[in-house]
C-alpha cells in the first residue's frame, strides 16, 4: 500500500471497554469424530444455554439441527449460538469436521478471534485436524487444544500431545496432568495451581478438590509445571530474568505469561478430560475466558478505500464508530436469506441502511438476530464485536463488506478451494426447470465451494463440490427439503488440462471483409509454470510498439477465454505461462476484438496435441483394526494409492497416502464391507497431477464418443 489512513485509537467509554474486555467470538473445531459437537453440548448444557444435553449419537445435538446431521451423526454447516460463563458473554461457533464442508471452517475462522482444537485421545492428530490448524494458522487465529475421550480404550494423554507437537509443528505447553487412565481416568492436576481435582458422578459440582496431590503424581507434576513455565515466559524478558535468578513465580504472573503466550501464538495451552462424560470442560470454559482474546486484544481490523484500493484504512471495536462489519455465511429461507454477518466497528441497527462496496449498492437491513443454531433472537442492535444474522439484504453475499457509506471500507474477501467432483443434474419434470435453476442459484450463496455451470455441449446442467458426500447432501436437500424430484449423472471427476510442453506460437485474425477488416497478428512462448491457476501468467515483453499498448489486455484476456473453454474435451487449463515477445498490427483493421481473437487462436493452437490431462490428487487416511490390514492394503492397492506411511495409533493401524479422486468412489461402503463397519477413512485436496498416459486416451476416447 502506497498511502494509509490510521484511525486515532477511541477513548472508550468505560460501559464499552468493560463490555469488550468480557466478550469472547470463538470457533470449536477438530476432525471428524473427535467429539467437537459434543464438547459445544457440554459447554452450552454446563453455561445454562441449555437445560437438557443433546447428544449426537443420539441424534438429538442442539448444534446438529439439519436433518441430514442428526441422521449421519455428523457436522455438516457451521452453526453459532451464545452462553454466559463467569460473566463473560462467549459467541460460539460449532465448524464441521468432514474435509467435504471445509469451507465452512475457512469461513467461521475468518471473523473469529480465537478457537478450541478438540482432538481424540487414541488417534490424536488425524488428517482433517491439520486441514483446520492450517486454515487457523492462515488467519492467525489464536487457539487451545483439549484433548478428548481420554477415557476411552486406548486413549494416551501423551501420546496426543507429542501428535501435536510432531504433526502440527505446534509448540504446545501441557495445562494439565490426568490423573488415572482409559476407564480409570478419575482426575485432573491443574499444574499453575498444583491443584488435583476428582470428577463427580451425578448432580452437582463436576469435580471435587484433592486435599493435596497424590503422591504418585507429584514428581510428574513438578516435572511438567517446569516444562511450562519455560514455555510461556519466553516473550516476557521480566520474567525469564526472574525465573533465571531462581525466584519463584506467582500464580498471577503464570496465567499473565500464558495468555500473552497464546495471544502471540507462541505458545498453545493443551487441556484434557472427556467431554461425553462431562470431565474436563469446566476448566476449559476457564480457559477459553482467562486465555482466549477479547476484540480489544486484536486491535485495528485492516481494509481498503473502496475508491482508491492503494490507500488502506483500519477501524477499531468501538460501537461509537463508523460501521464496518463482513457477511461470512448465506442461508436461504423461504421469508428472506439469513446473512451471517461480524460487526468489526459501529452498530448495526433494524432497519438501518447500509452501504456493500463491492456492489455499489445501499440495502436495508430488515431484522436483527442472534442465532441459537437453528432458534432466533430477534434484536434492535447489534454492537461491535459481536456475530449475528441478518434479514433483508438481498445482494450480500459470503465475504462481501457492509459499512456506512460516509466512511466506507473494503474488508478483505475469502478464497475457496476449486471443486474436485461434478456430476450432472436435471428435474424429473421439465415444469421443475425454472424452480431447480432459482434453487440451485441459491444454494451457491450459501455455499461458495458448491458451483453450478451449464455444459456447453450437451446443455447438461452440472453440479461440482468437494466430494461425494457433499455432492449427496446436496441433491438429497433439493429432493428432500425443496420437493423438486430430481434425476442425477454419475459423479465426475474436475479434471484439469496443462500444456505440455514449451512452444513458440502466432496466432493470427486475418480478415477482410466490406468496411473495417480484422487484423492482428501475435507470437506468443507458452509453457508450463508451478501456479496451478486458471488465468494464465502473462507476460508482455514485445518492443518498438509492434503491438499497440491498448490491444496487449485483449491478448491477455483472450488467452485466458480460452483457457476456460477447455478445448476439445472441456476441462479448464492451468498452469500456463505466456509470453508475448512479437506481433503487428494495423492501423485501420486492428481492434481489441481481433487481438482477443488471435490470442485465442495462438492458444488452442500451442496446446493442440501438446496437453495433459490433470487429475485431483487426495491425502488419503484409513484407520483400521489390525486383524483387517491385509485386505485393506490390497484394497488400496488396485486405486494407485501411494502409501506413504503405516503406524500404529493405539489398537488401530493407520495408513496414509495419496490417491486420485477418481480411484475413491463409493470407497465407503467398500472400507465398510472390508472391516465389518469398524474402517474410518478421510480424505483432503492435495493438489493435482498428470494421469498416466493409458488413462488419458481413455479419458479423450470418453470425450470423442460424447461428441459423436
Amino acid at each position: 500500500m502506497s498511502d494509509s489512513a490510521t484511525q486515532t485509537p477511541p477513548q472508550l467509554s468505560e460501559g464499552e471497554e468493560k463490555r469488550l474486555n468480557h466478550l469472547r467470538n470463538i470457533g470449536i473445531m477438530a476432525h471428524i469424530d473427535a467429539g467437537k459437537t459434543t464438547v459445544t453440548e457440554r459447554i452450552l448444557y454446563i453455561t445454562g444455554r441449555t437445560h437438557n444435553i443433546g447428544e449426537v449419537h443420539d441424534g438429538a445435538a442442539t448444534m446438529d439441527y439439519m436433518e441430514d446431521e442428526r441422521a449421519r451423526g455428523i457436522t455438516i454447516t457451521s452453526a453459532a449460538t451464545q452462553c454466559e460463563w463467569r460473566d463473560h458473554r462467549i459467541n460460539l461457533i460449532d465448524t464441521p469436521g468432514h474435509v467435504d464442508f471445509t469451507v465452512e471452517v475457512e469461513r467461521s475462522l475468518r471473523v473469529l478471534a480465537g478457537a478450541v482444537a478438540v482432538f481424540d485421545g487414541v488417534a490424536g492428530v488425524e488428517a482433517q485436524s491439520e486441514t483446520v490448524w492450517r486454515q487457523a494458522d492462515r488467519y492467525g487465529v489464536p487457539r487451545i487444544c483439549f484433548i478428548n475421550k481420554l477415557d476411552r480404550v486406548g486413549a494416551d494423554f501423551d501420546r496426543a500431545y507429542e501428535s501435536i507437537l510432531h504433526r502440527l509443528g505446534a509448540n504446545g505447553v501441557r495445562m494439565q496432568v490426568p490423573m488415572g487412565v482409559e476407564k480409570e481416568f478419575w482426575g485432573l492436576i491443574d499444574l499453575i495451581t498444583r491443584k488435583a481435582h476428582r470428577f463427580s458422578e451425578g448432580d452437582g459440582p463436576c469435580m471435587e478438590d484433592l486435599a493435596e496431590i497424590p503422591e504418585e503424581y507429584r514428581e510428574l507434576v513438578e516435572e511438567r509445571r517446569a516444562e511450562l513455565v519455560e514455555k510461556v515466559i519466553e516473550i516476557d524478558d521480566d520474567l525469564v530474568e526472574k525465573f533465571l535468578e531462581g525466584e519463584e513465580l506467582t500464580e498471577a504472573e503464570l496465567r499473565r505469561a500464558t495468555r500473552a503466550a497464546t495471544l502471540a501464538g507462541h505458545a498453545i495451552p493443551v487441556f484434557c478430560g472427556s467431554a461425553l462424560h462431562d470431565k474436563g470442560v469446566h476448566p476449559l470454559l476457564d480457559a477459553i475466558v482467562d486465555l482466549l482474546p477479547n476484540p480489544l486484544d486484536l486491535g485495528s481490523i485492516h481494509g481498503t478505500d473502496p475508491k482508491d484500493p492503494e490507500v488502506s484504512l483500519e477501524r477499531v471495536a468501538d460501537s461509537a464508530g463508523p460501521l464496518s462489519a463482513l457477511a461470512f455465511k448465506t442461508i436461504g429461507d423461504p421469508n428472506g436469506d439469513l446473512t451471517f454477518i461480524r460487526v468489526y466497528s459501529g452498530t448495526l441497527n433494524r432497519g438501518d441502511q447500509v452501504y456493500n462496496p463491492r456492489t455499489r449498492k445501499r440495502e436495508r437491513v430488515g431484522r436483527l438476530m442472534f442465532m441459537h443454531a437453528d432458534k432466533r433472537e430477534a434484536v434492535d442492535m447489534v454492537r461491535a464485536g459481536n456475530i449475528c444474522a441478518v434479514v433483508g439484504l438481498k445482494s450480500t453475499i459470503t465475504g462481501d463488506t457492509i459499512c456506512s457509506q460516509s466512511e466506507s471500507i473494503l474488508l478483505e474477501s475469502m478464497d475457496f478451494p476449486e471443486p474436485v467432483i461434478a456430476m450432472s443434474i436435471e428435474p424429473k419434470s421439465t415444469g421443475d426447470r425454472d424452480k431447480l435453476s432459482d434453487l440451485l442459484g441459491r444454494l451457491t450463496r450459501e455455499d461458495p465451494s458448491f458451483r453450478v455451470k451449464t455444459d456447453d455441449e450437451t446443455d447438461q446442467t452440472v453440479i461440482a463440490g468437494m466430494g461425494e458426500l457433499h455432492l449427496e447432501i446436496m441433491t438429497t436437500r433439493i429432493n428432500r427439503d425443496f420437493k423438486i424430484p430430481i434425476n442425477v449423472g454419475e459423479p465426475r471427476v474436475a479434471y484439469r488440462q496443462t500444456i505440455g510442453k514449451e512452444v513458440d506460437i502466432e496466432g493470427k485474425q486475418v480478415k477482410q471483409t466490406g468496411g473495417s477488416g480484422q487484423f492482428a497478428v501475435v507470437n506468443i512462448v507458452f509453457k508450463p509454470c508451478e501456479e496451478m491457476d486458471e488465468k494464465v501468467v502473462f507476460e508482455d515483453t514485445t518492443k518498438g510498439g509492434v503491438i499497440p499498448t491498448q490491444y496487449i489486455p485483449a491478448v491477455h484476456k483472450g488467452i485466458n477465454e480460452a483457457m476456460r473453454t477447455g478445448g476439445r474435451i472441456g476441462y479448464p487449463f492451468v498452469g500456463i505461462e505466456a509470453n508475448l515477445h512479437y506481433g503487428k498490427s494495423h492501423d485501420v483493421d486492428s481492434s481489441e476484438l481481433a487481438f482477443n481473437l488471435a490470442g485465442q487462436r495462438a492458444f488452442r493452437d500451442a496446446v493442440g496435441g501438446n496437453f495433459n490431462i490433470l487429475e485431483p490428487i487426495m491425502n488419503l487416511t484409513v484407520q483400521v483394526p489390525e486383524d483387517y490390514l491385509g485386505d485393506v492394503i490390497g484394497d488400496l492397492n488396485t486405486r494407485r494409492v501411494a502409501i506413504e506411511e503405516m503406524t500404529m495409533a493405539g489398537l488401530i493401524r493407520e495408513v496414509t497416502g495419496k490417491v486420485p479422486i477418481a480411484e475413491m468412489f463409493n470407497y465407503a461402503s467398500t472400507l465398510r464391507g472390508l472391516t465389518s463397519g469398524r474402517g474410518t477413512f478421510s480424505m483432503e485436496p492435495s493438489g493435482y497431477e498428470a494421469v498416466p498416459a493409458y488413462i488419458q486416451e481413455k479419458i479423450l476416447k470418453e470425450a470423442e464418443s460424447r461428441d459423436k
